[in-house]
């Protein structure tokens, strides 16, 4: 009897070992995440009221733009511009976004005819890797 209840608590000490080793070996990187392959310059930008433009370098060249935002609107689904091309420009109310060159995101905005800031955003992506550059153009 001592033979057997000495065999369970091995079992049960390896079980609980195997365990603990997989839970901690999945606490790594979320499946399907990927780290950072776009390396943007800049992350946020200020633009004056008159008008302004950037261009963000990357270290990465292989990425897309996904959306742009002015406020709380949203741009989605670029028909007819490619976006494999090294350079291209996205023109949505005001705003220009594009590709300059294989590592250059320019943003370019016009004047806010507002009194108040405005901000707009670009998303970007790069396989499983999503990024965004955040403008606040202040107010006229």
């Amino acid at each position: 009897m001592k033979q057997k209840t000495q065999n369970i608590k091995k079992i049960l000490v390896l079980s609980l070992s195997f365990l603990l080793f997989i839970a901690l070996s999945s606490c790594g990187r979320v499946k399907g995440v990927w780290e950072d392959n776009i390396h943007l310059a800049r992350k946020s930008v200020t633009f004056n009221a008159r008008g302004d433009s950037i261009i963000i370098s990357t270290l990465g060249s292989w990425w897309w733009i996904t959306d742009i935002g002015m406020d709380s609107t949203y741009y989605y689904h670029f028909k007819n511009i490619d976006q494999s091309k090294d350079y291209y420009s996205i023109k949505e109310n005001g705003i220009v976004v594009g590709r300059r060159g294989r590592r250059g995101l320019f943003i370019k905005a016009g004047a806010n005819p507002h009194h108040v800031q405005r901000i707009i955003s670009v998303g970007l992506e790069a396989g499983d890797y999503f990024d965004r550059v955040i403008i606040t153009q202040l107010g006229k």
